[in-house]
C-alpha cells in the first residue's frame, strides 16, 4: 500500500500534512515514511521465513548505494538488515548508524588498500571481488594484518536484464564481475591464495527489473557454477544472488517480491534434492530501491510559471543537483500537488534553477498550480539524496522521517558556508 496519499484535499505522509513538513522545514526537502521502510523490508524478511530460511538460512544485505541517511540504516538495522556497501565511507556510515560490520558485504570493482584495511579491521561478513587483480590485492593486504580475508567472486552470467544501460551491470560488456567462462579458473586461484578464504558466489545482473525470468535465468546459471565448484572441492557457505527488483513510477507492475521468492527458493530447493552436494547454503539478497524508493518523496515549492508559445514552465526550487535520475536517465517520476488546485490544469514542464538545459524533473505535466504551490516528486526514496551534488553551490536539501503522526529533521539542510568549509585560499598569490 502507499503511504503517501490525500486527506482533505492535502497530500500526507501516512499522518503528517506535506504542508506541515514544509513550513517546519523549508523545501526542498526529502521525506520519508517509516511505515513503507517496514513494509517493503518485511517483504523480503518474511517471504525468507515462509519458505523456512530463518537467519541462518537468508540474509537480507539492503544496498547502501541507494539511501544512505544514518536513520534509515538504522530502522533497518533494528529490523535485522544486513548490507551492502561499495566503499569505506558507507562502511562507516553503517558502523555509526548502528548496524552490524559482521553482516556487510563489500561489493564494488575498485577497493582500495585503505578501504580493505578499513573492512577487515571490522571483520566484515565478506569482499565481493571483481577481478583477479583485486584478489592479489586483499590477499596481500590480509596477509599483511595476519588474516583470512573471506571472499566472494562477483560473476558475470551475461544474462540480459532488459533495463536500462546505465543500470544493466550482467552483460559481458559491463564492468562488473568476472566473465563467466573465467569463473572457474578465477575460484582456483582464490582457493590457492594463502590469505582468503573463499566463502561464496554473487551474482548482481541489474536494477529496476520488472520481471523475474531474468533473475532465475542468472541463478541458474550461478548454481551450474557452485556444482562445478564443489566438484572440485571447493566447497562455498552462501549463494547471493543481488539485488534488481524495479518499482512502480509510473504505469509499471514489477514483480511481487513474495512471488519472485518463492519462484527463487522453489528452485534452488529443487536443485538441492536432485544435484547439489555439498553443505546448506544461506542464501544473500541485495535489495535497494525495492525497500526505499517508493518509501520517499522530494518535496518542492514552485517559484515562477512561466508561459511561452511552445511550452509553459514551472520553476521550482529543486533541481538536477537534488534529483539527478530524470537527468542522467530521463527517469520519469509522478508529480502530485501537495493541495489539489480547482482551477484548470495547464501542461508544464517541472524545471529547477540550475544553469543547465538537462535540469529538468519532470516534462509534460498537468498541473492546476500558482506560484508558491508545493509539488511532490514522487517515488524519490532511492538514489535521491546519495546522487545529490552542490553543482551551482546549492546546498543539498534536508531530510525529514514521518512515523504516524510524527515527524523528524533526519538531515539539516546545508548552507552555503557549509560547502567551502573545507577550501582555502592560499596566503599570498602575487609570487606565483
Amino acid at each position: 500500500m502507499s503511504h503517501f496519499a490525500y486527506r482533505n484535499d492535502k497530500l500526507h505522509a501516512e499522518d503528517v500534512s506535506l504542508s506541515d513538513i514544509a513550513a517546519a522545514f523549508g523545501t526542498p526537502t526529502y521525506v520519508y515514511s517509516r511505515a513503507s521502510l517496514v513494509e517493503n523490508f518485511s517483504a523480503y524478511a518474511e517471504a525468507c521465513k515462509r519458505h523456512g530460511r530463518g537467519e541462518q538460512g537468508a540474509l537480507v544485505c539492503y544496498s547502501v548505494k541507494s539511501n544512505s541517511n544514518l536513520a534509515v540504516l538504522n530502522l533497518l538495522g533494528k529490523l535485522g538488515s544486513g548490507f551492502d556497501i561499495v566503499s569505506g565511507g558507507e562502511l562507516l556510515r553503517v558502523i555509526a548508524a548502528g548496524g552490524d560490520p559482521h553482516k556487510v558485504i563489500f561489493s564494488g570493482v575498485g577497493k582500495s588498500r585503505a578501504e580493505m584495511q578499513l573492512a577487515l579491521s571490522h571483520d566484515i561478513l565478506c569482499f565481493n571481488v571483481e577481478s583477479i587483480p583485486e584478489l592479489h590485492r586483499l590477499n596481500e593486504v590480509a596477509g599483511s594484518m595476519g588474516k583470512r580475508a573471506p571472499v566472494s567472486l562477483r560473476v558475470n552470467p551475461d544474462v540480459d536484464a532488459k533495463t536500462h544501460p546505465y543500470i544493466s551491470t550482467g552483460l559481458k560488456d559491463n564492468k562488473f564481475g568476472i566473465a563467466f567462462d573465467e569463473a572457474i579458473t578465477t575460484y582456483q586461484v582464490a582457493a590457492a591464495l594463502p590469505h582468503l578464504n573463499v566463502v561464496g558466489i554473487d551474482c548482481h545482473i541489474g536494477s529496476q527489473l520488472l520481471d523475474d525470468a531474468p533473475l532465475l535465468e542468472a541463478l541458474d546459471k550461478v548454481i551450474e557454477l557452485v556444482d562445478q565448484l564443489t566438484a572440485l572441492g571447493i566447497h562455498l557457505h552462501h549463494l547471493d544472488i543481488g539485488g534488481g527488483i524495479g518499482i512502480t513510477y509510473d504505469d509499471e507492475k514489477p514483480v511481487a517480491v513474495g512471488d519472485y521468492l518463492t519462484r527463487l527458493f522453489a528452485r534452488i530447493d529443487r536443485w538441492r534434492a536432485e544435484h547439489y552436494q555439498g553443505q546448506p547454503l544461506t542464501v544473500l539478497f541485495e535489495p535497494g530501491r525495492s525497500i526505499v524508493g517508493n518509501a520517499g518523496v522530494l518535496l518542492t515549492e514552485v517559484q515562477y510559471l512561466k508561459h511561452g508559445t511552445t511550452k509553459n514552465f514551472a520553476v521550482v526550487d529543486a533541481a538536477m543537483n537534488d534529483l539527478m535520475r530524470p537527468a542522467m536517465y530521463e527517469a520519469w517520476h509522478g508529480v502530485q500537488t501537495v493541495v489539489q488546485g480547482t482551477g484548470s490544469a495547464l501542461t508544464y514542464d517541472v524545471v529547477g534553477p540550475v544553469c543547465e538545459s538537462g535540469d529538468w524533473l519532470a516534462r509534460e505535466r498537468a498541473l492546476a498550480i500558482q506560484q508558491g504551490d508545493l509539488l511532490a516528486i514522487m517515488s524519490a526514496g532511492a538514489y535521491g539524496m546519495t546522487m545529490a551534488s552542490n553543482y551551482n553551490t546549492r546546498g543539498r536539501a534536508a531530510e525529514a522521517l514521518v512515523d504516524g503522526g510524527k515527524f523528524s529533521l533526519i538531515r539539516q539542510r546545508e548552507s552555503a558556508s557549509d560547502l567551502f568549509a573545507l577550501e582555502s585560499i592560499p596566503g599570498d598569490q602575487s609570487e606565483t
